[in-house]
């Protein structure tokens, strides 16, 4: 059978790893995932491999393949990886994990490269744009930006003490970066080139998107513009759409119980 044009990968605390044909909604691939539950998805840039952050390892899954089998394991972290994801060209993979660590890692050897200590468990990292910084977000509110051509960190904010940053997103150009913590809050910076390249942030909007912490939240990407907006996913049992003009609320999508957590799981391979 052909391989489906759209592909909508899921993953579980239920310890498997399913693969769907997006347009009809039908599983065609289970992969059994029985080390732990799974916490986080990522595809690599080319649309080759799946990788699954579990505790306390990640694991690289061919996705034209049928073997249930990992092609690659990556295991120095000693608890719970929460963020996994890709250089754009696919050099290098970054994690970030419970035991406090943001990594990256060789992807062909399965070495980590370099270790970051954010003395606090790290909930969410993401790569900016521009590939030569890393942001993470930690248990104790911190938000970190680390180098990684000084291998060091440049910057930290903490928008509520004592708070803990679940989510992080930046704007595909680099102009935007939104946090979402466990009150339900959004905190927004535009994102400023300052002097030897390191960014700058300058903040922006504060806004109060949902009743329960966020789990998720993500702005749109470049095809969508001129238009930009931003998706929270609670748990509350609602995700969200704003207008980032004005951060106007669009449209509220009420779920069954337990979405939130299926809502950090999920991704659309293309």
């Amino acid at each position: 059978m052909a391989q489906p044009s759209v592909i909508l990968a899921t993953a579980s605390y239920d310890h498997t790893i399913r693969f769907w044909e997006a347009k009809s909604g039908r599983c065609y691939r289970t992969i059994q995932y029985p080390d732990s539950q799974v916490n986080r998805l990522e595809i690599t840039p080319d649309k080759r491999f799946l990788a699954a952050a579990g505790n306390p390892h990640i694991r690289l899954f061919d996705v034209n393949s049928n073997s249930p089998q990992p092609v690659i394991s990556y295991d120095s972290h000693t608890s719970n990886v929460m963020a996994v994801g890709f250089h754009c060209d696919g050099n290098w993979m970054y994690s970030g994990s419970e035991d406090g660590t943001v990594r990256i890692w060789d992807l062909r050897t399965a070495t980590c490269q370099r270790e970051y200590e954010s003395r606090a468990a790290v909930n969410t990292v993401v790569l900016h744009p521009n590939q030569k910084e890393l942001i993470s977000g930690d248990q104790n509110g911190n938000i970190r930006v680390w180098d990684l051509a000084a291998n060091s960190c440049s910057c930290e904010l903490v928008p509520e003490v004592d708070t803990a940053v679940r989510s992080l997103t930046v704007m595909w150009d680099g102009s935007m970066v939104v946090a979402a913590n466990n009150r339900g809050t959004c905190y927004v910076w535009r994102l400023l080139k300052g002097t030897q390249t390191i960014t700058c942030f300058e903040p922006l909007h504060k806004l109060q998107a949902h009743d329960g912490y966020i789990l998720k939240c993500l702005l749109s990407p470049e095809f969508c513009d001129p238009n930009r907006y931003l998706a929270t996913a609670s748990s509350d049992n609602t995700v969200k759409i704003w207008n980032v003009d004005g951060f106007k609320l669009e449209r509220t999508l009420v779920i069954n119980a337990g979405f939130g957590i299926a809502c950090s799981q999920l991704m659309v391979l293309i």
